[in-house]
């Protein structure tokens, strides 16, 4: 019997999923922590002012915060969930991308037309590098090599070499382009065209706009799946979810979501889909599969950046919480295996 209670409490351990889900609140100055297996939020962490953008270290110990009208970003702990530091960038910076590694960070500066590099060992600006018109959003290739920049004042994306920290190339897209997602193979960067309802996919081998994909109407935040396969857009005015087949880059399903859906990500096992509704105050779970809005979670005012944390202790995740009906069959498993061990003694 102690060996029974052993086993069941050793695969509740494995199918439960654990990690924190962080969401950026522009006009509450703050950060709302969601646990990832109840769905609910845990923790509210005062930032700096107008928080927008978000992003965990590779390495999941901490999250950094983009403080558009303090010119700052707010690191927090995510062990604590507690504000450690605060580092001086550019003017009204937006969003941030961290390197592979880690050791470096890339911050735009919409006012400044900049992008600031971040030591992150140090967590002081070493570089300075002048891009295009009013820079939003970033995202930095898997082997490191590049960072494409999207300039929403000047219709272009400006490609950076991460070794000279240069541009190396300036591509012109459509019209009010927002974010950029690379996918995980580092071939194409998808970049949504606020004005043009569209998404440009470019080709990183020649830096050049390969596609146009018609998406929803005011495409703003976008996510690739980790294993590349889907590309989800958030349409803000009309309240929706594109998804793209990267094998063909087009549209095969719109999801329906919260208003005012600005930023996306996506869970570590790609099972789930969190979006930002800037305009209802809460957070869209949606599942991957379905398609169906699973819960929608009350936040701070106006979400804009969310970043998943996966716990690094859990090696073992699942798809499904485990219920009284999970741990029946859980419990049927472990006797039969029981009774199968004995007639094979």
């Amino acid at each position: 019997m102690k060996r029974f209670f052993y086993w069941l409490i050793l695969l509740s351990s494995i199918a439960a999923y654990s990690g924190q889900i962080y969401v950026a609140n522009n006009d509450d100055n703050s950060v709302s922590v969601i646990d990832n297996t109840t769905l609910s939020v845990t923790a509210t962490i005062p930032v700096g002012l107008s928080p927008d953008g978000i992003e965990v270290t590779p390495d999941g110990k901490k999250v950094y915060v983009v403080n558009r009208n303090d010119d700052n970003l707010s690191i927090i702990d995510t062990q604590t969930n507690s504000v450690i530091g605060k580092v001086a960038v550019g003017a009204f910076p937006v969003t941030i991308a961290f390197s592979p590694d880690g050791s470096k960070a890339y911050i735009t500066n919409q006012f400044d037309n900049t992008v600031s590099v971040l030591d992150t060992a140090t967590n002081t600006v070493i570089h300075t590098i002048a891009v295009g018109s009013m820079p939003v959003g970033v995202a930095v290739t898997p082997d490191g090599t590049k960072v494409y920049v999207t300039n929403i004042s000047s219709n272009t994306v400006s490609v950076i070499d991460t070794s000279t920290n240069s541009v190396i190339k300036t591509i012109s897209v459509g019209n009010g382009p927002q974010f950029p997602t690379i996918t995980p193979d580092g071939s194409k960067v998808y970049v949504t065209n606020y004005d043009s309802n569209s998404v440009s996919v470019i080709n990183t081998n020649t830096n050049s706009v390969v596609k146009t994909i018609a998406v929803g109407d005011g495409p703003i935040g976008i996510a690739s799946s980790h294993d590349g396969s889907k590309i989800y857009v958030a349409n803000y005015s009309d309240n929706t979810i594109s998804v793209i087949n990267s094998a063909t880059d087009s549209v095969i399903n719109t999801i329906h979501t919260g208003n005012g859906p600005e930023n996306i990500a996506i869970s570590s096992d790609n099972i789930q889909i969190y979006v930002t509704n800037t305009n209802d105050n809460t957070l869209s779970v949606i599942d991957a599969t379905s398609y169906t809005i699973l819960k929608s979670i009350p936040v701070g005012k106006r979400p804009l950046g969310v970043t998943v944390v996966s716990d690094p202790q859990q090696t073992i995740t699942a798809t499904v919480p485990l219920t009284p009906q999970a741990l029946f069959i859980l419990a049927g498993l472990i006797i039969l295996a029981g009774i199968a061990r004995k007639k094979l003694a």
